[in-house]
């Protein structure tokens, strides 16, 4: 896996490419503002950019801005945003349009390499990956009444997990559940979402965005 990471903090770039070099990730490119990720990623082409979403000049939303623009000039680059908190200008709309291949991680909540060195394994899958206090804050939010209170407590638990990136049978390890009932609490949330199949929707994916729908 070949990696670019943006971040201002030159110690904390050298530090991650350190670790995850010790994992056996190539990191091709560090780089501290969004002008010199954008030509790293043109350039060398890697499979994934880990993008500090704060950035210089303005130090607001600098790297999710090239983020965005990553999106469309590379739509099968994975994208991982890293934040020290909570964010959702230019989140929702890189979630709407491509959701396959993106994570978004508090920093706070990446305690090892392992832990990173996993989400971006699912997102250069093709899979997308969400912070659990992510998925709180947006589970949360006023427009998720009508089809988000339909879960029961259980369904949203299982949901949260499928945004982690965790398959079926790591949802019945991490909730001591069988498969089986696994499968049953996500064939009810999609029901319950109105997600109903399709020849070119993901379905899983959807069902963690639902919150985006009008």
């Amino acid at each position: 896996m070949r990696v670019v990471i943006a971040d201002d903090s030159g110690l904390l770039r050298d530090g991650l490419a350190r670790l995850l070099a010790e994992t056996g990730t190539e990191v091709v490119a560090a780089v501290g503002d969004a002008d010199d990720l954008l030509l790293a990623v043109d350039e060398l082409r890697p499979d994934l950019a880990v993008v500090d979403i704060r950035m210089p000049p303005t130090y607001t939303h600098e790297g999710a801005r090239a983020a965005v623009e990553l999106r469309e000039l590379h739509p099968e680059l994975g994208i991982l945003l890293l934040s020290q908190s909570l964010e959702s200008r230019y989140v929702v709309d890189l979630a709407r349009a491509h959701p396959e291949r993106f994570g978004y991680l508090l920093k706070d909540r990446v305690v090892d390499v392992e832990v990173l060195v996993q989400a971006m394994r699912t997102i250069v899958a093709g899979g997308t990956v969400l912070d659990p206090a992510v998925v709180s804050h947006l589970m949360g939010s006023s427009g998720l009444a009508d089809q988000l209170d339909r879960l029961s407590s259980r369904e949203r638990d299982v949901l949260e997990l499928m945004a982690q990136g965790r398959s079926n049978a790591a949802i019945a390890a991490e909730l001591v559940i069988d498969l089986r009932t696994v499968e049953s609490h996500i064939a009810r949330i999609m029901t319950k979402l109105d997600l109903h199949p399709g020849a070119d929707e993901h379905r899983r994916v959807l069902a963690v965005l639902a919150w985006l729908r009008t």
